[in-house]
């Protein structure tokens, strides 16, 4: 068992989502003592979780969640996961991580920098600053406070699954997301799939 501190469950309360195209749910936002990072991570609880609940860990992001920006993939991934999630029963995870855990300022001087011909992460190389600053700690911390050891992934990314794993937290399968390409995103989505090995199908980005 990895030797990291418990969280506990800090408040819980019911919340009624609604999605611009007419979408609504209810969920239960939970919020925690003592997470690893500081953050105020914050869980939704969808559906009626089971013994093997989906999943999603969704870092933040301010320009594609609330501002719908077409740079990058997260808005509708975050859409489509609410509504895959509360169908099936499982957690999602919204992770107070902008910009892959470089922050807000960071991902837009690396915005600048990608208008230059760089991609999402050789901007954040050559800003001093690691591709992908992401650490998972908290994620399964909420998660085993929340009772969730055994869990399908909703994600593209194979190191959330590796993360999780190592913090021991059972990940049978990883489902994949949609692909929510756009004329802005899909230098980004490419930089995933051929970068950190992103499940997304290769001929839809124009990657051979």
């Amino acid at each position: 068992m990895p030797d990291f501190p418990a969280a506990t469950p800090r408040a819980r309360v019911r919340v009624p989502l609604r999605f611009h195209d007419g979408y609504s749910v209810d969920a239960d936002l939970v919020t925690f003592h003592g997470l690893a990072d500081g953050q105020e991570h914050v869980a939704l609880v969808l559906g009626e979780p089971g013994p093997r609940p989906l999943v999603r860990l969704h870092s933040e992001c301010l320009t594609g969640d609330l501002f719908g920006s077409a740079r990058c993939d997260c808005g509708p991934q975050l859409r489509e996961a609410v509504e895959s999630i509360a169908a099936r029963g499982g957690v999602l995870l919204y992770l107070r991580q902008e910009g892959r855990g470089i922050g807000l300022y960071n991902k837009l001087d690396a915005y600048a920098l990608q208008d230059q011909g760089l991609d999402t992460y050789e901007a954040n190389t050559a800003l001093g600053l690691p591709e992908d600053a992401r650490d998972y700690t908290a994620a399964a911390q909420m998660l085993r406070a929340l009772s969730v050891t055994d869990l399908d992934l909703l994600s593209n990314n194979p190191d959330k699954a590796d993360q999780l794993r190592a913090l021991g937290i059972t990940v049978h399968d990883r489902v994949p997301t949609g692909v929510f390409a756009t004329a802005h995103n899909v230098r980004y989505l490419r930089a995933k799939v051929l970068q950190t090995q992103h499940t997304l199908p290769l001929a839809k980005l124009g990657v051979s």
